[in-house]
């Protein structure tokens, strides 16, 4: 039987929550979300179980990797069904600040990266994204103090990027990448998925088409680059405006000449009506 997990707001009650784990000598997980949970995220809350004998999930909306013209105030919230879905998964500890909590009054300090955070991918449309982002989860890091963090390779730029602060800083703790969770069709699971219309969501699985038939010439010792205008071509034909799609240095993020030259990884953005959808394919 499913047991709620203990739910913790406060700096406080985390660090007692903390201190009771750490008196078993138990090894912890750290699964950041924002809630909104589906399969994809369930999937890095058992990657996490089999890391660890303790399992933390936060839950929580960061208004600092938001633009003003993004979705922050509409992101979708779903909170007894998150943590349902969590108690479904014995997690231990829930840990559910609000921004007050992570940027009280005179907050002034943010992390900024280089590297894979600077590659002109993410970084190239949404320029404020990252440093959100990193100081989000360096502060997530050092309130929950886990051995292992669990990230999806969905967000494979964000992974490349925290991977590397959390090595450069010395923050203690293993990043862990779990691979893309997909509906039957090929879509990646995203909490924004529920913002596609009917008609957007069928065509959406083409993303993924798209990717596969790029990487599927690059196989093939096709030209790196004719093949990711292939991709792109058939995702505008599909009703898509295309950020970027490409093809990178599936270690680094830089840009590469040859399959010679790789790992490669074909990384796209793309926007289905208003709906920006992000994904990625190893070759």
């Amino acid at each position: 039987m499913s047991r709620s997990p203990q739910i913790v707001r406060t700096i406080p009650a985390l660090r007692r929550a903390l201190d009771g784990i750490s008196a078993k000598n138990a090894t912890t997980a750290l699964v950041p979300t924002m809630g909104a949970l589906h399969e994809g995220h369930v999937s890095l809350v058992r990657l996490a179980k089999r890391r660890a004998r303790k399992v933390i999930v936060s839950i929580f909306v960061n208004p600092t990797q938001f633009a003003p013209s993004e979705d922050f105030n509409s992101y979708p919230r779903t909170w007894k069904a998150d943590i349902a879905q969590l108690a479904a998964e014995d997690v231990d500890l829930v840990w559910n600040p609000d921004v007050k909590t992570m940027y009280p009054d005179g907050f002034a300090t943010t992390i900024l990266t280089g590297g894979p955070a600077t590659v002109g991918l993410e970084d190239r449309f949404r320029p404020h994204f990252f440093r959100g982002v990193t100081t989000v989860v360096g502060k997530l890091f050092t309130q929950c103090r886990p051995d292992f963090a669990i990230f999806g390779e969905k967000d494979f730029q964000q992974l490349r990027v925290i991977t590397r602060m959390a090595r450069d800083l010395d923050l203690g703790v293993k990043v862990v990448g779990s691979p893309t969770v997909r509906e039957r069709d090929g879509l990646a699971m995203s909490s924004r998925n529920i913002y596609l219309s009917p008609e957007e969501r069928r065509a959406a699985p083409k993303l993924y088409r798209a990717m596969k038939e790029s990487a599927r010439r690059v196989r093939e010792g096709g030209d790196i680059e004719g093949a990711m205008a292939v991709g792109a071509e058939l995702l505008k034909a599909a009703g898509f405006t295309v950020d970027y799609f490409e093809a990178r240095h599936g270690e680094t993020l830089k840009p590469i000449a040859s399959a010679k030259d790789g790992p490669v990884r074909i990384l796209v953005a793309a926007k289905i009506g208003e709906t920006r959808l992000i994904d990625n394919l190893a070759v």
